[in-house]
């Protein structure tokens, strides 16, 4: 039911956004952008993270790595991404399908810049086999995220 309800949030909305089906598997960036057509850094990967105590979402480009530095001093503590179960019990989205919308109930959202980097990027649409198209301004105010900087580049292949 999460892509339903990706729709539902996104209908309620009026945004005119619909979750694409690409009747592939969606669940890794490289698989999505494959899937899609698209780079690798257009895919909108959307981790679930615990600060100590404060759970949420971090929506990036696909190929940037989290900077525990940054993100260290941004939220108060290391990063942890949470367990499969506690994040599909948090969000009502299987991990491979996260997307920044159509949660069960409110966890705080939060944009990387690295999404800046391109006008339209594909976030999951709430299952392994679902994407969508928006820019990421669409992303952080139909979720109210707020915008960090606390990712870095992937190192360069030797």
């Amino acid at each position: 039911m999460s892509i339903a309800d990706v729709q539902s949030f996104l209908d309620a909305r009026h945004t005119g956004l619909t979750v694409i089906d690409p009747k592939a598997d969606t669940s890794t960036v490289e698989a999505a952008a494959a899937a899609l057509g698209v780079a690798p850094a257009q895919i909108a990967k959307t981790l679930a993270l615990r600060a100590g105590d404060h759970f949420l979402l971090l929506v990036t480009s696909g190929i940037v790595r989290l900077d525990n530095a940054k993100f260290r001093h941004r939220f108060g503590a290391k990063p942890r991404m949470l367990p499969a179960a506690e994040a599909e019990a948090l969000t009502g989205q299987p991990v491979g399908g996260i997307g920044p919308f159509g949660h069960l109930s409110h966890i705080d959202i939060f944009c990387d810049e690295s999404l800046h980097a391109f006008d339209i990027v594909y976030p999951g649409g709430g299952s392994p086999h679902s994407a969508m198209r928006v820019t990421p301004d669409q992303i952080a105010d139909l979720t109210g995220a707020s915008w960090v900087d606390v990712t870095r580049a992937p190192k360069a292949d030797v």
